[in-house]
């Protein structure tokens, strides 16, 4: 299992200290769409997010325009892209192909995503799906039942990632279930006086 560290609502200059501190320590690191937002693909190119061991995901959310947006987001230094599973499957088949081509990864957000629009996707068999909990959403959010749930439905999934307030207690159980590829973790490290110490109990807790 592999743990992704997202890196929200900072300061650039400080999204570069985290990213850096945490390399090699985690598995893929995290530019959130806040950072994406804030300041642009334009100045993530310039900044130093050249990362030596960990992977680099830029989570562009992209949801249209998705040749150019990938094309742009691959420009960067990032090893995988965002697209929202609810695009169409005319940005779904666009975006997929875009990273195959240059041996790159794809992550489909799947939030708010029913099995209806699930099904009718076009096959993505390389992509990264994931269950994703919104962070406005009030309704409660058991991480390890909907992993059940959604593989016992949707089998043929093979790469899984989950993200939604995921704490050490529900990190050690997702990876003691054993379906789910990676588990997303954002302010439960980064928000952390030292998100070193804090990535390090939850690679102990996930491997």
């Amino acid at each position: 299992m592999k743990l992704q560290v997202a890196i929200d609502r900072v300061p650039l200059d400080r999204a570069v200290d985290i990213a850096h501190s945490l390399d090699g320590k985690v598995d893929i690191i995290e530019l959130g769409t806040s950072i994406v937002k804030d300041y642009g693909l334009e100045a993530l190119k310039q900044m130093d997010f050249h990362l030596e061991k960990s992977e680099l995901l830029i989570d562009l959310k992209t949801i249209d325009e998705g040749e150019y947006e990938f094309k742009k987001g691959f420009e960067t230094s990032a090893d995988i892209l965002t697209v929202m599973g609810s695009s169409s499957n005319g940005t779904l088949n666009q975006t997929y192909q875009i990273a195959q081509d240059v041996k790159k990864d794809i992550f489909v957000d799947l939030m708010e995503i029913n099995d209806d629009r699930l099904n009718s996707m076009p096959e993505l068999p390389n992509a990264i799906f994931g269950l994703h909990h919104s962070k406005d959403s009030v309704e409660s959010f058991d991480a390890v039942d909907t992993i059940k749930q959604f593989n016992d439905q949707h089998p043929q999934i093979s790469r899984l990632a989950v993200a939604g307030g995921i704490d050490i207690d529900q990190a050690k159980k997702i990876a003691e279930q054993g379906i789910a590829d990676i588990i997303i973790v954002g302010g439960k490290i980064t928000g952390t006086s030292d998100p070193v110490s804090a990535a390090q109990k939850f690679m102990e807790a996930i491997k």
